[in-house]
């Protein structure tokens, strides 16, 4: 099985693929196409002036339009260059280069606690296999208590369904709600776009 991240190998493979992928975006919405839905769904689930962490944030689409709606954003991703024009294109938000397999934004002098967490765009199939739980019990530990964690990704991706169920409950993490797109469809058995609304599994000591 091949274990490296899958971004990192694009990348090598083609060091344009950033640009392309950031100008893809960029074109997108000068043509006026909607590119919000995710952050749509994420607005609607918490209060105004959330803490929002937008993890694989790439560019900043969903996290600049979280932020923009008066939330207050961080966002991580592994590419450097993603990051330089998520601070480009969204000022607002806090963006940072990191690892999620290492995320820990205390550490950084960061809150931690996060209303919401937003993973999109196939982040999680783009991580090395060894790091899915490593992610996901990172991205618990940034939970409130009362927050949720929002992962979505498609089929057929080296990444199965039922396996990522079976990580998320695995790394302290409990599924509210399974989805098959940004719109609230249900999942179905053929449906080939998991939307997966995740929370953290109440600490038996209080804690």
């Amino acid at each position: 099985m091949d274990d490296r991240n899958h971004w990192l190998e694009l990348v090598e493979s083609n060091p344009g693929h950033s640009e392309w992928y950031i100008e893809r975006f960029r074109t997108m919405e000068a043509q006026g196409k909607d590119l919000a839905g995710e952050a749509r769904m994420i607005d609607a689930m918490v209060p105004r002036r959330s803490r929002i962490l937008d993890a694989g944030c790439g560019p900043g689409r969903v996290g600049g339009f979280l932020s923009r709606l008066g939330h207050e954003v961080v966002g991580v991703d592994l590419d450097p260059q993603l990051i330089e024009a998520a601070r480009e294109d969204h000022p607002e938000p806090t963006w940072l280069h990191g690892d999620l397999a290492e995320l820990d934004l205390g550490s950084l002098g960061l809150p931690t606690g996060f209303h919401a967490i937003v993973c999109a765009g196939n982040v999680m199939t783009f991580l090395a296999p060894s790091t899915r739980r490593p992610v996901l019990a990172r991205l618990a530990e940034h939970l409130l208590p009362e927050g949720r964690l929002v992962v979505g990704f498609g089929a057929a991706r080296g990444y199965e369904f039922a396996d990522f169920f079976t990580d998320a409950e695995s790394s302290g993490l409990s599924v509210d709600l399974r989805l098959s797109t940004w719109d609230l469809r249900p999942l179905r058995v053929d449906s080939d776009f998991l939307v997966a609304v995740l929370s953290r599994v109440p600490d038996p000591r209080g804690g």
